[in-house]
């Protein structure tokens, strides 16, 4: 790695920002249409409700604490993982309490702007997944259980989600229409999403901190 793959991978940093704040626009929209949550965001939720704590900090929790179960199975997180953690869960607490989040009384406009904040999530998730600098915390662990338990990614994925799920309903999380919908299209969307771009997104290469650490030290050799 030479100083400009270096500075190619700097360049890279305002356009990773660009889909945390994206994400998290969307999840803040999904949530505040009051039409069911994903898996995760029901946990989330039902313990934001039982403790009090923010949906942001609770998401921003839960992301450190799936790192740290991760780092066992040696699933070394990225630079992006670490800041996904951090930053998702920062900027969704932001917009729930900005005047730019709107929720309004109308089923359909509720429908519509769930449908739009899922697509604007999906956006987010391109991006900063598009960069290469780490998936974020949930599907590190999802890749470590996998490899662990030698099951398939449908298999770890189902039973992760309806575990936290069902967590989630129990401490009373949302469980709606919106939950159905995200849970069908939101593969498709994403997909879609990459495809617009047009890059795979398992044909990326998501750097560890070990990555990030060989290269940058091979950098400060050849520059000596």
């Amino acid at each position: 790695m030479n100083l400009n793959e270096l500075k190619a991978l700097l360049i890279k940093m305002p356009r990773l920002f660009l889909g945390f704040v994206l994400c998290g626009l969307g999840i803040s929209m999904m949530k505040n249409v009051a039409l069911g949550l994903n898996p995760w965001g029901i946990f989330h939720m039902g313990v934001s409700i039982q403790t009090g704590i923010t949906f942001g900090t609770v998401s921003q929790i839960t992301g450190l604490v799936i790192i740290l179960l991760s780092i066992p199975l040696k699933i070394i997180p990225g630079i992006g993982t670490i800041l996904n953690m951090y930053f998702i869960g920062l900027f969704i607490d932001m917009f729930d309490n900005s005047l730019f989040i709107y929720t309004p009384e109308s089923f359909v406009f509720k429908l519509i702007l769930l449908i739009v904040g899922m697509w604007i999530f999906c956006l987010g998730v391109y991006y900063y997944l598009s960069c290469g600098f780490g998936a974020g915390p949930r599907d590190g662990l999802m890749l470590g259980l996998m490899e662990l338990l030698n099951k398939s990614v449908s298999t770890i994925k189902t039973v992760m989600e309806v575990t936290v799920m069902i967590i989630g309903l129990i401490l009373g999380g949302p469980l709606g229409i919106g939950t159905v919908i995200i849970a069908f299209s939101f593969g498709y969307f994403l997909e879609l999403t990459f495809k617009i771009g047009k890059k795979n997104a398992k044909e990326i290469e998501q750097l560890n901190l070990k990555d990030h650490y060989n290269r940058l030290f091979k950098v400060l050799e050849e520059n000596r």
